[in-house]
C-alpha cells in the first residue's frame, strides 16, 4: 500500500429528525454507566458475555436494530461487525461529551504483514452499514516499523461518538462507504487516516505521535465523489510523541492519484510543515484545500501543494442529503 480542544459540534441539524431508538432527546446525560434498555451487556459481574465478539456472535443473523453496552474494561479482542441489522455499541463513561472520560478499550496488536492484510490487522473491522459506536477506544498496539491498523471501517453511514483510535501506521482505514466521526480522538504517525470512504470528522482531536502524513486518501478517479474533510478540530502533536515535531508533519499526500481532503475551520499548531502537503502515488493530482483555519501551522503562503479555498464544504457534500437520517445529532 504506502511506507513507511474539543470544539463544539454545529450542524445545525433537526434532533428530531435523528433521533436514535435508544436515546431520549429531552436531555443528554452527562454518563452512561449502564446499559440503555434492550441492550446486550458484556463485563462485569452479572453480564451473560465476556467478549465483544460474543455478544456480537449472540445476534445471529437477525436485521433488527440492536444495542451491546459494554462494561469498563480492557478488551484482548480481535473482531469484525457484519451484522445484518443497524448495530450501535456503547461504551461505559462518565462523560458521554467526548473521549476523554472513556472506560472501554478493544486492543490488538499485529502487522499487516503479519495478519496477512490491512483488513486483517484491524482491531476492529465493521463491514455492517448502520454501525454505530459511542465512548470506546481502539487501538493497535504494534507500535513503529508497519501497517497496523485500529480500525477498518468499510461500509455505509456509519457514525462513531466519542471514541479514541490508536496506532502508529495506518491507524484509521476509512476504506469505504459514508462515515462521521466526532468528538473523538485520532492519533499515529504514517499515513494513519487513509482509504477510499466519503469521510467527515468534526469537533475532533488529530494526533501526531511521529513525524509523517496524516491523510492518505486514495480516491482513484476525478469523478469519484469521495472527500476527506477534517472540520472544526485541533491538529497537534500527540501527548506521547517520539521527539519533537514542529514542522514534520503534513497534512496529507496522495495514496492515489486524485486524493481529495479540505482542512477547515480548524486550528493546526506548529508540528504542521509550512508546505501542507506532499507526494506519493505517481503522477498524481490531488485535490488539497485548506479553508479559514487557525493556530501557527495554518499559514498556507508557503504550500508547495494544495490551496486555498473559497468556502467550507458542506456535511451534505460529503456525506450525501440523507445524512440527517442516520447522524446522532444529540451527541
Amino acid at each position: 500500500m504506502h511506507f513507511s480542544s474539543i470544539l463544539p459540534i454545529t450542524l445545525g441539524l433537526s434532533l428530531t429528525a435523528l433521533a436514535h431508538p435508544t436515546q431520549k432527546l429531552s436531555t443528554r446525560a452527562t454518563g452512561r454507566t449502564s446499559a440503555p434498555s434492550g441492550c446486550l451487556t458484556v463485563g462485569g459481574s452479572s453480564s451473560k458475555y465476556s467478549t465483544i465478539s460474543s455478544a456480537i456472535e449472540a445476534l445471529g443473523s437477525s436485521t433488527e436494530d440492536a444495542c451491546i453496552f459494554v462494561n469498563s474494561g480492557t478488551y484482548k479482542e480481535q473482531f469484525t461487525v457484519e451484522y445484518g441489522g443497524a448495530l450501535t455499541l456503547y461504551g461505559y463513561t462518565e462523560d458521554t461529551s467526548s473521549y476523554a472520560s472513556n472506560a472501554v478499550t478493544i486492543t490488538n496488536s499485529i502487522s499487516s504483514s503479519d495478519a496477512g492484510s490491512l483488513d486483517e490487522s484491524s482491531t476492529v473491522n465493521v463491514v455492517a452499514d448502520g454501525f454505530k459506536m459511542y465512548n470506546i477506544n481502539v487501538e493497535n498496539g504494534y507500535g513503529e516499523g508497519a501497517q497496523a491498523v485500529a480500525l477498518t471501517a468499510n461500509a455505509d453511514k456509519l457514525s462513531f461518538y466519542g471514541c479514541s483510535f490508536t496506532s502508529y501506521q495506518d491507524t484509521l482505514y476509512a476504506k469505504a462507504g459514508t462515515q462521521f466521526y466526532t468528538n473523538s480522538y485520532i492519533t499515529g504517525a504514517v499515513d494513519y487516516i487513509f482509504g477510499n470512504a466519503a469521510l467527515w470528522i468534526t469537533a475532533s482531536t488529530i494526533a501526531s505521535n511521529g513525524a509523517g502524513s496524516i491523510t492518505a486518501m486514495s480516491r482513484e478517479e476525478s469523478d469519484d465523489t469521495s472527500y476527506y474533510v477534517i472540520d472544526t478540530s485541533s491538529i497537534a502533536a500527540a501527548d506521547d510523541a517520539n521527539a519533537d515535531l514542529t514542522g514534520k508533519v503534513y497534512l496529507g499526500r496522495p495514496w492515489r492519484a486524485y486524493a481529495r481532503v479540505q482542512v477547515q475551520n480548524s486550528e493546526l499548531s506548529d508540528v504542521v510543515n509550512e508546505e501542507g502537503w506532499t507526494t506519493m502515488a505517481d503522477n498524481a493530482e490531488p485535490v488539497y484545500t485548506e479553508y479559514n483555519n487557525s493556530g501557527d501551522g495554518s499559514d498556507t503562503s508557503a504550500r508547495k501543494y494544495g490551496t486555498e479555498a473559497s468556502s467550507a464544504v458542506e456535511i451534505a457534500t460529503v456525506l450525501g442529503s440523507d445524512y440527517a437520517d442516520w447522524v446522532d445529532a444529540t451527541y
